[in-house]
């Protein structure tokens, strides 16, 4: 199983992104995080400003409850049908496949283990770490205001938990829908590189 993909799904601020980078450098694989945005725009016609905007809301439409399955396997609607947070979800739904299509990959965010599951071999990673921490790395790293940061992390991962439940149906927070669950306090960023990286390995000679 070499042409395994590697998705990341991860705490605001516990650097998974970061992981997510190192480990495709380590693989020699592309890594796909803001490219998702860019591809999603050029195929749909939204513009990225718009698509950036739109993830960072979350429809609450009725028509989501009758289209779910159809739309998490695949399907696809016009778009005067859908409305506008599910039409960008489609696009980056499309275009992850896409790019998953390319071969081996490392893949952040977006729930893109929901968008791949069943369709492509995957190892599916959680990344964590204490709120202090992200807290730091968030104003540190991120450029977040040091006085709000904390509501800032919290309704970033509310945000996340959101859209992974109202488009799969799954708390983005258990465990059991993970093959990996680390902590990179605990383990560093180069300790969890080392795991995943570790991980694929095993995965690749099953």
């Amino acid at each position: 199983m070499n042409d395994i993909i590697i998705t990341i799904s991860r705490q605001y601020g516990s650097g998974g992104r970061q992981i997510g980078q190192k480990v495709a450098d380590a693989l020699g694989i592309p890594f796909y995080d803001k490219e998702i945005i860019d591809l999603a725009a050029k195929e749909s016609g939204l513009a990225v400003d718009f698509i950036r905007g739109q993830e960072k809301q979350l429809t609450q439409s009725l028509l989501f409850s009758i289209v779910t399955n159809v739309t998490a396997s695949g399907g696809t609607f016009g778009p005067n049908v859908l409305s506008l947070a599910d039409q960008v979800y489609l696009a980056e739904a499309n275009a992850i496949r896409q790019l998953a299509d390319k071969g081996p990959c490392v893949i952040v965010g977006r729930c893109a283990d929901g968008v791949l599951k069943r369709e492509k071999p995957l190892l599916r990673v959680y990344v964590s770490a204490d709120l202090e921490s992200r807290c730091k790395r968030a104003v540190g790293e991120y450029g977040d205001k040091e006085e709000t940061i904390k509501k800032t992390v919290r309704d970033r991962d509310k945000q996340r938990a959101r859209y992974c439940q109202h488009y799969y149906d799954q708390a983005w927070e258990d465990a059991d829908n993970y093959d990996l669950c680390l902590n990179s306090d605990t383990l560093g960023i180069e300790g969890c590189v080392k795991v995943i990286c570790h991980a694929r390995e095993l995965l690749s000679v099953k």
